[in-house]
Formats: C-alpha cells, structure tokens, sequence
C-alpha cells in the first residue's frame, strides 16, 4: 500500500470505525473525533491532509484555459499533491467547474470564487460518503452552483437549482453504487453538473469522455462495474 492511497505516514490501510472517537492527529497534535485512523493507529485530521493540496487546486485552476472540467480534475489528479482519496476532493470538484465555467463565459471573479469554493470545500469532513449519505463530491457541485447564482438559505430560484444539483450528482453516484472511490464520485459529479448547467445557466462548458488513470492506486476498485475503469495500470 502506498500513501497516495492509504496512510500517508505509513502507507498501511485507513480502517472506518462504527463509532467515532477522540484521536490526536499525529501532524499537527491537536485532538479530534473522528470515524478513521490507519491500520497502525496513525491519523492524521482533514486540515493535514489537504494542506498541500489547496495551493496547488488554487493555482492550477485559476492558470488554466480549459472549458472542460474533466480534463481540469485529472490534470490535477495526477499531481503528488492529489491523493487517491480524501477531503480535497471536496474542494477539488467544485474549483474544476469554476475555473471551466469561467473560461466558458461564465460571469464570475475566478479567484475571488475559487477562494470561496476552498472556504465551503474545507467544511465538509472526509467519509461524508458512508457516514452522512451525502457524497463531498456531490456536495461541491451543489457549492459551484450556489456559488454562482449567489444562493443563500433566503433566495429562492438560486436556493432551488443548489439543492437540485447536489441531488442530481447523488443520484448519479448512489447508482454507480460504493464502495467509495473519490475519483469515480468526481467524475460522475461533474459529468452531471456539465449537464445540470448548460441546461439551467446556459453555459456550455465542454465534457470529454473520463478513463481512470488510477485504478491500480485504489484497493477497493470495482473495475469493470465502474463506467471509467479503463483497465489495471
């Protein structure tokens, strides 16, 4: 195992508990309760393990001309910085629909959204998927489009279409069926949320057809039930 997709201290597998308990995280020693540490007793907090990858999420989507945000998520994907699985994906989803939305004409400040995305991004803990039935990755759609509209809980139209994407993306994903894959929930979240916005902003972001680079990186892959399994690296 190594800790692009296990411990990152270690590299040995995350076990979920059923009841969540206080841990200190071995990073940053502060102590919280959480549902996960690795095989060896390691854990390691959400800031921790995203704190190197929200400059680089930062810094690549506000760079790039892309118009698609699947192309924009693997480039991304592939950098060191981008774990297998983890709470960056939360903040990761919703930065590659800002950055292709905006190059697609979108009528927003690119930084000043992304800076937002990363603030909404960082309050959704990791194992959201298994433990609230509400998929980051379907909850970062629902954020881009919140963010966009300028939705609040006292709005309206934009209230409705924020809440109508992040059910569309859970859709999508509890079909696909679990185990959990941060990948494959990323992708079928945005392939929705291309969909979701042409149809209700009239943006037209462009959309290639995803083929997952990161099978072999992920112990739980379920291969050939997986619409982006393009086979074992």
């Amino acid at each position: 195992m190594n800790a692009k997709n296990g411990c990152l201290i270690c590299g040995s597998e995350l076990i979920y508990h059923d009841v969540a308990q206080e841990m200190e995280c071995v990073l940053c020693h502060e102590k919280f309760v959480s549902d996960a540490s690795c095989e060896q007793g390691h854990y390691i907090c959400d800031t921790c393990h995203a704190k190197n990858s929200l400059a680089g999420i930062f810094e690549v989507c506000r760079a790039t001309k892309s118009r698609d945000p699947l192309e924009i998520m693997v480039q991304l994907m592939r950098q060191p910085f981008i774990h297998m699985h983890g709470p960056e994906h939360h903040i990761l989803v919703g930065s590659a629909l800002l950055a292709a939305y905006h190059n697609s004409g979108g009528l927003i400040d690119r930084d000043t959204t992304l800076m937002e995305m990363r603030r909404r991004g960082e309050q959704v803990p990791g194992g959201v998927c298994g433990y609230w039935g509400s998929c980051g990755a379907a909850i970062s759609t629902g954020m881009f489009i919140s963010i966009v509209t300028g939705s609040t809980p006292l709005k309206r139209e934009e209230w409705r279409l924020s809440n109508l994407m992040t059910a569309q993306a859970l859709q999508a994903i509890g079909t696909a069926g679990g185990p959990r894959c941060c990948k494959r929930d990323s992708f079928l979240a945005v392939q929705e949320a291309v969909l979701f916005t042409r149809e209700h902003l009239g943006v037209e972001m462009t959309s290639h057809k995803a083929r997952c680079e990161f099978s072999s990186l992920n112990a739980q892959c379920i291969e050939e039930h997986c619409p982006f399994y393009s086979g074992k690296q």
